[in-house]
């Protein structure tokens, strides 16, 4: 086993995380808003979700998701989490300041956003399956368990890193932070949720009606 294709499995980690995504948009927007905790712990909510995908696939669960009510389901509900997200941050806009946001956001609330965006979210449950499927039949078929876990491990080493970088990069934003500024950002944030949670909604329509088109 060389170091060359561990490095291969770290950057596979990295790519996978640093895609713009509810989760992303999410870190940035607790990072700026509460520091470097908030935004990490949102990273760590969404790894644990990433880690549940990951052995649902190692045990062979792929199948219950491919049954098209399944994804029917996960599509329309992932849709009314971004949805209802997007529309709490952006009906709060106008209340909330910097000293209210700092004094009563909880790291756990931000553990809860990372997992639940992240498990609801179909996008994430098919990338997972297609990626690291596709991974894990590769390097099943040739290797021991145990290299598939130390794979395994290092693509989390990947997602790992790029939680911390973006957690640190949104936290170096909070010195221009201002109530303006933060009613911007949750504005700006809150439309993204609502942005994605559309996708997944109309896409979770389209193959609800797609039996009577």
């Amino acid at each position: 086993m060389s170091g060359q294709i561990l490095f291969s499995y770290f950057l596979l980690g990295l790519t996978l995380a640093a895609p713009i995504g509810p989760v992303n948009s999410a870190r940035i927007d607790k990072g700026i808003k509460n520091g470097f905790w908030h935004a990490w712990f949102v990273g760590v909510g969404s790894m644990l979700a990433d880690g549940i995908f990951m052995l649902m696939v190692y045990l062979g669960f792929v199948h219950f998701i491919e049954i098209p009510v399944v994804q029917i389901f996960l599509w329309l509900f992932g849709g009314f989490v971004l949805i209802y997200s997007g529309v709490e941050g952006i009906a709060r806009t106008g209340t909330i300041t910097l000293s209210d946001i700092r004094q009563k956001e909880s790291v756990m609330k931000s553990f809860g956003t990372g997992f639940l965006m992240s498990i609801t979210s179909p996008l994430s449950i098919l990338f997972w399956i297609g990626i690291y499927g596709s991974v894990l039949a590769k390097t099943a078929a040739a290797t021991a368990a145990v290299d598939i876990l130390l794979y395994s491990s290092m693509i989390f080493l990947g997602l790992t890193c790029w939680d911390v970088f973006v957690a640190m990069l949104a936290t170096g934003f909070r010195r221009y932070l201002n109530d303006r500024s933060l009613k911007v950002i949750s504005i700006i944030s809150g439309l993204s949720l609502l942005g994605f949670g559309g996708y997944f909604g109309y896409q979770g329509l389209m193959a609800l009606m797609a039996p009577f088109l």
